[in-house]
C-alpha cells in the first residue's frame, strides 16, 4: 500500500475528537494524544471508540477510513468516506465477468486452490496431501459457487483437524466455532480475521474495484463487503493459523490473554494487545517479490493482490490470487 501514511491501532476504549486539523486521542486516567490527519491512512478500533459527527466530517474529508472490530473480535463495521476511488467501467466490467460463470468460476477456483495450498504451507505439507488433492479433484468438477465452496468447507474441515495436532490441549479449535468463538483457539483465529477483513477492505478501497461484487462470495448479500471476503481467503492462512501456531510454539499465549465463560471465549484486554501487535509486526515483514524484484511488505501483498484483480477486470488478464512462494 502507499506509505505516505499509516495504519493507528487502538486497543484500549477511547474517545476521538477533532482539534483544528488533528485527531485527539482522550483516554480516562491518560493525558490525550495528537495524531496528524496527514499521518492517518485508517484506524483499526479493537476496542470501544466514541467520536461525534465533527470527527466524523474530519475523517470524511481527509479520506481516513475506521474498522471496528466487535465484542469477540469479529468485524463489526466500518467509517467508510463518502469519496472513493471506484471506477465505473471498472465495476461495469467486474460486474460483468462475476455474473457470468465461464468468467467468475476460474477466479473462484483460482482462489480456493491457492487458499488450500497456503493453508498446507502454514500448517502441514504432508497431513494435508490427501486432503488438498481430493479439493483439487472436487474444484475442478464443481460447476457451480455452492460446489465450491462446500468443497473448500470439507479441506477446512480437515486442516482445522490437522491444526489441533500443532497445538496444546488448551487452545485447539475442536472445530470451528464464531460468534461467539467457542474456545481459546477459535478466540485467536477470529480475532486475527477481523483484523485482517479491515486491511483487506483499506486495500480494496485504493483500488477501483467495487467492494460488494465478488466472485467466491454471494455479491452484495446483507450489503457485506463481499469482494474483501474473496481477498481474505488466501491471506487469512499467512496470518490466523501462522501466528497461533507461532505463538503456542513459543508459549507466548497465557490463559490470563483470555476470558472464558461457558462455551464462549474472548481475549483480554492484554490478550488483544498482543494479537495486535503480532499482527502489525507480520504486516510490516517483507520478502522479496518474485516480479517485482524488490522486497514487499505483508500488507503491500494484499495491495498488490487487490491491483492483480483490478487488472483483470479491466485488462481481461487472468487473475493468480496470492500464493505463497518462499
Amino acid at each position: 500500500m502507499p506509505a505516505t501514511s499509516r495504519t493507528y491501532w487502538l486497543t484500549t476504549p477511547c474517545r476521538l475528537r477533532r482539534q483544528d486539523d488533528s485527531i485527539r486521542v482522550e483516554r480516562d486516567g491518560h493525558p490525550p494524544t495528537f495524531l496528524p490527519i496527514e499521518d492517518v491512512r485508517d484506524i483499526i478500533a479493537a476496542a470501544e471508540v466514541d467520536l461525534n459527527t465533527s470527527m466524523m466530517s474530519l475523517l470524511n474529508k481527509h479520506r481516513i477510513q475506521i474498522h471496528i472490530l466487535g465484542y469477540y473480535g469479529d468485524y463489526a463495521g466500518s467509517f467508510l468516506p463518502a469519496e472513493t476511488a471506484v471506477s465505473g467501467t471498472v465495476a461495469l466490467n467486474q460486474m460483468r465477468l462475476a455474473s457470468d460463470d465461464e468468467h467468475a468460476l476460474p477466479i473462484a477456483r483460482a482462489l480456493i486452490d491457492n487458499a488450500a495450498f497456503n493453508i498446507r504451507w502454514v500448517i502441514d505439507r504432508k497431513l494435508l496431501t490427501r486432503s488438498y488433492g481430493v479439493l483439487k479433484e472436487s474444484i475442478a468438477e464443481a460447476t457451480t459457487r455452492e460446489q465450491l465452496m462446500a468443497a473448500e468447507g470439507n479441506f477446512r474441515r480437515n486442516a482445522w483437524e490437522a491444526l489441533d495436532t500443532k497445538l496444546p490441549d488448551w487452545l485447539q479449535l475442536d472445530g470451528r466455532s464464531r460468534r461467539p468463538p467457542r474456545n481459546a483457539g477459535n478466540a485467536v483465529i477470529s480475532y486475527i480475521n477481523g483484523i485482517l477483513y479491515a486491511r483487506i477492505l483499506s486495500a480494496l478501497r485504493l483500488t477501483p474495484l467495487h467492494t460488494g461484487i465478488a466472485f467466491l462470495h454471494a455479491t452484495m448479500q446483507r450489503h457485506r463487503h463481499s469482494l474483501a471476503l474473496d481477498l481474505a481467503e488466501v491471506f487469512k492462512p499467512l496470518f490466523a493459523e501462522r501466528i497461533l501456531i507461532r505463538l503456542a510454539n513459543r508459549r507466548q499465549l497465557k490463559p490470563q490473554h483470555f476470558d472464558i465463560n461457558t462455551n464462549q471465549a474472548m481475549l483480554s484486554e492484554s490478550g488483544r494487545k498482543l494479537i495486535v501487535q503480532t499482527v502489525r509486526d507480520d504486516l510490516a515483514e517483507t520478502v522479496k517479490h518474485r516480479t517485482l524484484g524488490r522486497n514487499v511488505s505483508y500488507d503491500e501483498l494484499i495491495y498488490l493482490d487487490a491491483l492483480a484483480l483490478t487488472r483483470t477486470c479491466l485488462e481481461g488478464s487472468t487473475y493468480a490470487p496470492f500464493r505463497v512462494w518462499w
